[in-house]
């Protein structure tokens, strides 16, 4: 009976799953047209554009505003002196410690970010003259009465903001006052641990700190400025002398024609300015913002997702098969992509590769590339187990009949395993829609980056992770609804 139902059973079992596949390769096709217009070969080709790296999350220096644009000291600064020169510049928003990587990997020329001059990185990096000078201070919540300096921290906690002058300090002096230090990717999830209770105070910039406090963000400076540096600009050691030789130029210009000034007040004096932060005036201000996020969240993830099922059935079949050295090659790509972080292989693929064979690549396509092996390698493991769900018998009764092994697989025994194999590859698709967020380390700004872009803007972390949450809520239940309601269909 198993000998005469399958081939009728087949083809008609087959039809649907072939036409989504039709779709998700369409998709996939899409999807990396779509990839190599956002690619930076396909840029702009004009003369004497740089490619700038910046922070993401640390205001009053680099931030985004109610529209979507990277604003800040440093932002107005870089573009003031860019028109002043005579170039055009590409910022790249990735975060501290990812724009400091992609000017060692030559994936960007410049890094501008808020960044202190000091002797340790001069080694790897050349500077520009000081822009800003700053200085370290300390600062705890307004109605904390009980930290005045720093020998009422000893058998505390204070957050700090990694790889800054702030950090640098806090070290420094943490065994002779007995404290200990917490380090955070951002300024906000800093701020937000002494909100929490768990920390004490945090170390960061004066200017960090004075504008925070005039957005309302909760603090009080208790400490004078520590530790005065200055700020540069920096590329990588022995690389682009003519546009640090441009930046210094044009930051003398702007100095003597009063330009520098008016960007530094205009962020740290009386000009700036505090907005509506009720839920109703964040969602209003941020709304545009947090769908442009969205949309990115969901590109990643549909067109990763799509060419992770290639990945997962052509893998999924060496894994199955008879022969030894496919199924070695199978085991050895999920082992590596399973037995991983997903965090490692963002960074190794951005910045390890290129920089070791010497060549460029968008974010995004990073981004694509890691979450499709990430995510083919699960989808390897359902693929497999889908196929060995299939009876043995079907296999051996199409056999039988003098049908070859590959058109058994694809006419028998594929299209009773995808019935078995939808939930789990719904659920890899959620998996992956939320893995996205990693992705924010290499400069990606889906939703979970654009939300702590906002709220290094407007340190309202509790009501922006809430609506933020929501919105993962409302797209992730949608998505198993219709999940839900597509498993019932091929069931039938």
């Amino acid at each position: 009976m198993r000998a005469e139902r399958s081939p009728n059973v087949g083809p008609g079992a087959v039809d649907t799953p072939r036409c989504r596949l039709a779709v998700l390769l369409t998709a996939v096709m899409l999807g990396l047209v779509g990839v190599a217009m956002l690619s930076p070969a396909t840029a702009s080709a004009q003369e004497q554009t740089y490619v700038i790296a910046t922070d993401t999350t640390f205001a009053p220096f680099e931030f985004q505003d109610a529209q979507g644009n990277f604003v800040g000291i440093d932002m107005d600064l870089i573009r003031a002196i860019a028109e002043d020169q005579g170039f055009n510049v590409d910022i790249k928003p990735l975060g501290f410690d990812a724009a400091l990587q992609a000017v060692q990997a030559n994936q960007v020329d410049g890094v501008i970010a808020g960044m202190s001059i000091t002797d340790e990185r001069k080694q790897v990096f050349d500077f520009s003259e000081p822009y800003f000078e700053s200085g370290v201070q300390m600062a705890v919540l307004e109605d904390n009465e009980d930290v005045k300096s720093y020998e009422d921290l000893r058998g505390k906690r204070v957050s700090v903001k990694n790889g800054t002058q702030g950090s640098d300090f806090a070290n420094s002096i943490k065994d002779q006052y007995g404290f200990e230090v917490v380090s955070f990717a951002d300024s906000s999830t800093m701020f937000d641990e002494v909100k929490t209770g768990n920390s004490a105070a945090v170390f960061e910039d004066y200017p960090v700190l004075l504008y925070g406090i005039a957005q309302g963000n909760g603090f009080k400076t208790v400490t004078p400025k520590e530790d005065p540096t200055g700020y540069g600009f920096a590329v990588n050691k022995g690389q682009n002398p003519e546009l640090l030789s441009k930046f210094n130029e044009g930051l003398n210009n702007l100095r003597e024609s009063g330009k520098y000034d008016e960007i530094v007040n205009s962020y740290l004096g009386e000009e700036a300015s505090t907005a509506d932060t009720s839920y109703l005036g964040l969602i209003k201000s941020t709304f545009p913002i947090l769908m442009e996020g969205l949309r990115m969240t969901v590109i990643l993830t549909v067109v990763s997702i799509a060419i992770a099922l290639v990945l997962g059935v052509i893998v999924g079949l060496m894994r199955v098969s008879r022969a030894i050295w496919l199924r070695a090659i199978g085991t050895t790509f999920v082992d590596i992509f399973r037995g991983t972080p997903l965090l490692v292989q963002a960074f190794f693929i951005y910045f390890g590769v290129p920089s070791a064979l010497g060549f460029q690549m968008s974010a995004l396509t990073a981004g694509i590339i890691t979450l499709s092996l990430n995510a083919g390698a699960y989808m390897t493991e359902i693929v497999r187990g889908g196929i060995l769900s299939v009876d043995k018998g079907q296999m051996e009764a199409s056999r039988s009949l003098g049908i070859g092994y590959l058109p058994t697989m694809r006419k028998v025994i594929l299209p009773q395993a995808i019935r078995t194999m939808i939930p789990s590859y719904i659920n890899q698709f959620v998996i992956t829609l939320k893995d996205t967020s990693i992705l924010s380390v290499i400069g990606i700004a889906e939703l979970t980056q654009t939300g702590r872009i906002i709220i290094a803007g407007n340190f309202q972390s509790f009501k922006m992770w809430l609506i933020i949450g929501i919105i993962y809520f409302v797209v992730i239940m949608a998505l198993t609804k219709l999940s839900d309601r597509l498993e019932k269909r091929l069931v039938k």
